[in-house]
């Protein structure tokens, strides 16, 4: 017997097992028990649509086990909204206590040894897209952004700086409650103790470049909008070479910078800049494989001579594991290949 099929509260449901442990199974899967039993009785009570407190209860129970299952956090949003009509409670204050038990369940602290084992990494991975899907259903429910959020998403991120759920979670909600004039400071707050977070750079981006645009329309980032606001990219500019300056083989900055200076159509204007970290006539003080790139772009046009040097050299000495892309743009300029 089992935890379930032993209490009362479910003595009037007829648990409904997963039919994958016969003699021709091609793949079983080994469930625990625990979880085997909870899953039959949430395969029942959705079988008769109910939507109670023990239902609820029950999710949060298959949660616990298994936080990446859709179906499982789809139901418990229909049963959540559900009891609110039956009960005529507060939906704002439902909404939060959700919330609040989110919280509990994604600030799980990692294993001490982080390579303890695959299986233990998944374990305390408890904010899977899943999850993000809940959180943001809930909160485009409520009226105002909580004042808790923010700061948990700080914590989010202090635990894996490159969650790409908590970023893709953040921007929505910078989108939805309109965060834009307040959201800078703390991207620059990530760059600055950590010039190398290549998430914060694209929230940067984001931030500065996505406000005016229609989450519907389809058009990608840089399709975006026909003004430039030039006193806009000429901050950015000034701001990305100073990050450049900080860590020159760093390629967020130099991407950034290509972004921006794409705005404009052309990346001319910081060829000067970018020889200050790579002089092709003096091989052994480059500083910079990136800025190689940038200048073999900025050559391509009127100075393929240059542009095949910057390229040459990046395919046999600062970036030889892509020669062959390397080459490839040699080709495209009209030059043979070189050799690593």
């Amino acid at each position: 017997m089992g935890r379930y099929a032993d209490s009362g509260e479910w003595a009037d449901v007829v648990p409904i097992p997963q039919h994958d442990s016969g003699p021709n199974t091609l793949a079983a899967i080994a469930y625990t028990e625990e979880y085997s039993e909870a899953m039959s009785y949430f395969r029942a009570i959705t079988a008769k649509d109910e939507k109670s407190e023990r239902a609820l209860d029950l999710t949060e129970e298959i949660i616990n086990m298994n936080p990446a299952h859709y179906t499982i956090w789809l139901y418990r949003a229909s049963i959540l909204f559900e009891l609110q009509k039956v009960n005529k409670t507060n939906l704002q204050e439902d909404l939060l206590d959700e919330l609040r038990w989110l919280d509990t369940i994604a600030l799980v602290p990692l294993p001490q040894n982080f390579f303890s084992g695959v299986l233990d990494l998944i374990r305390t991975n408890k904010y899977p897209e899943s999850s993000r899907h809940h959180r943001q259903m809930l909160m485009s429910h409520l009226t105002a952004l909580p004042r808790t959020e923010l700061p948990f998403l700080v914590r989010m991120l202090l635990k894996d700086s490159k969650n790409y759920h908590v970023w893709s979670y953040r921007q929505w909600l910078v989108r939805h409650f309109s965060l834009w004039d307040t959201e800078l400071p703390y991207v620059d707050s990530l760059i600055r103790a950590d010039v190398r977070n290549n998430s914060a750079w694209n929230h940067r981006w984001f931030v500065l470049f996505s406000q005016h645009v229609d989450p519907e329309s389809g058009l990608g980032m840089d399709e975006v909008g026909n003004i430039v606001d030039e006193d806009l990219i000429d901050r950015e500019v000034a701001y990305a070479q100073e990050k450049i300056r900080l860590a020159p083989q760093n390629q967020s900055p130099w991407s950034y910078l290509r972004g921006l200076l794409r705005k404009r159509g052309s990346l001319t204007e910081c060829r000067g800049f970018a020889e200050e970290f790579a002089d092709l006539e003096r091989e052994d003080q480059v500083r910079s494989s990136h800025a190689l790139d940038f200048l073999a772009d900025c050559y391509a046009d009127e100075e393929k001579d240059k542009a095949g040097r910057a390229l040459e050299l990046l395919a046999r000495k600062y970036d030889p594991i892509r020669k062959n892309y390397w080459n490839y743009r040699r080709g495209l300029l009209g030059l043979g290949s070189v050799e690593a």
